[in-house]
């Protein structure tokens, strides 16, 4: 039942714009004197002349009395290297891994209050490559596809990341929305997954564009990160699925509308359902259930099947339980529809869709499944290795509960576990 199986690795896409180089005149106040206002004081890193900078290396900037107007920077065969600010302000990450051994150079300019400007330039050289070993990063996010709103920004390790390590790797991880939805990571706490959600559930239409920038990152002393993945999807409408264990039916609502009720039948007493929120992760047309070596072994082949946490709890058509649906519960664990319900909602769900359930005799284990919704937002925030920015919370009143329009889905390994 708790058997454990990862997700297809996927590709992801940049997070922001690329930016090169970029100006902008100064702003003056009206009625202030250009003698009153400051000259701009400037700091980049890496100083100059610094040797064995990292691939993931940045450039970082600290500006006073003024603003970042232009970055340049260039290999050391003069090509031009496309960066993107930070959106605090702290520097320029470039949008493609550095190259091991390579000089680089960065000129930054800053406008000052009084109009006038500063330049500074450094020049560095990049590490060779690592010969550490790279722990291995899973993103659950696809490009080109059409979420469910409660879809988390999902990157699994193996290893987990140690604790000491995960503020380093957060600050390689980005989302931007649009419209702009700002978020949080929160990492489970053995470090072996790390989600980024909104307060809120995605609005219906955003786009998200992800990106996983570990490639080379100094993990700790003994590992590095394995990859620069990236994707670009967007959010679809809204459906949510809630199965009560005490009337043993799943109402299926979509745009706050309830559409149809679902008679189900769920874990038997010794292999209970888990109670909690959870995403869809995963959907099946076919598959084989294969729990072999398990405390109780079989393998079955389902139809219409959707994966909702790791250890093996889907819902799926069961055809030779329909005659307990709506009164007993009889499954190993997952939620039994019969076959025509079970082809009918492979329609309506898509990936990242919420599914609650309520009332069964366990609760959902942190971390079985995408658990990002299973916990409150202040409790979600507490998981960040990075300060959270002020004011972000869940607004006073919250959009219908979230959902998607029907559509692909990642591509995972056939074989799995459930009942």
């Amino acid at each position: 039942m708790m058997l454990r199986r990862r997700l297809t690795l996927l590709a992801v896409s940049v997070a922001a714009a690329p930016l090169a180089l970029g100006a902008c005149t100064s702003d003056r106040r009206p009625g202030q004197p250009a003698e009153a206002r400051a000259n701009p004081e400037l700091a980049v890193t890496p100083a100059e002349g610094t040797r064995d900078v990292p691939v993931t290396g940045e450039i970082g900037t600290v500006v006073k009395h003024g603003r970042v107007t232009a970055v340049r920077i260039t290999d050391d065969k003069g090509a031009t290297v496309a960066a993107e600010p930070r959106e605090d302000g702290t520097g320029w990450v470039p949008s493609r891994t550095l190259e091991s051994k390579r000089t680089y150079t960065a000129e930054v300019t800053a406008t000052g209050d009084s109009g006038k400007t500063v330049t500074r330039r450094t020049t560095f050289t990049t590490q060779p490559k690592s010969s550490k070993p790279a722990i291995v990063s899973t993103l659950y996010f696809a490009g080109d596809r059409t979420y469910g709103t409660a879809m988390p920004v999902t990157v699994a390790f193996d290893p987990p990341i140690p604790k000491e390590a995960r503020a380093d790797v957060q600050r390689r991880l980005f989302v931007k929305t649009d419209p702009p939805q700002p978020g949080t990571w929160s990492w489970v706490s053995d470090g072996s997954q790390v989600y980024y959600r909104a307060p809120d559930f995605w609005r219906p239409g955003t786009t998200i564009k992800v990106r996983s920038a570990l490639e080379g990152l100094p993990i700790g002393k003994e590992s590095v990160g394995d990859a620069d993945r990236r994707a670009t999807s967007k959010i679809g409408r809204q459906v949510e699925l809630e199965i009560d264990n005490a009337s043993k039916q799943m109402s299926v609502i979509r745009d706050g509308k309830l559409l149809r009720k679902l008679p189900v039948s769920l874990g038997k007493p010794s292999t209970p359902t888990s109670s909690g929120k959870m995403v869809i992760m995963e959907k099946h047309d076919f598959t084989t259930f294969d729990t072999r070596g398990s405390a109780d072994p079989y393998v079955v082949d389902v139809e219409d099947a959707q994966r909702l946490t790791w250890g093996g709890e889907f819902i799926h058509g069961a055809p030779w339980s329909e005659g307990d649906q709506g009164y007993t519960n009889v499954s190993h664990g997952c939620t039994n529809l019969s076959a025509a319900n079970a082809d009918w909602l492979m329609g309506i769900t898509q990936v990242g869709d919420l599914v609650t359930v309520k009332g069964t005799e366990v609760e959902l284990n942190e971390g079985n499944g995408w658990t990002a919704w299973n916990v409150s937002w202040e409790q979600f925030a507490k998981g960040s290795a990075l300060p959270v920015p002020a004011g972000l919370r869940p607004t006073p009143t919250q959009a219908p509960d979230p959902g998607a329009v029907a559509g692909g889905s990642p591509d995972p390994q056939p074989s799995a576990s459930g009942g």
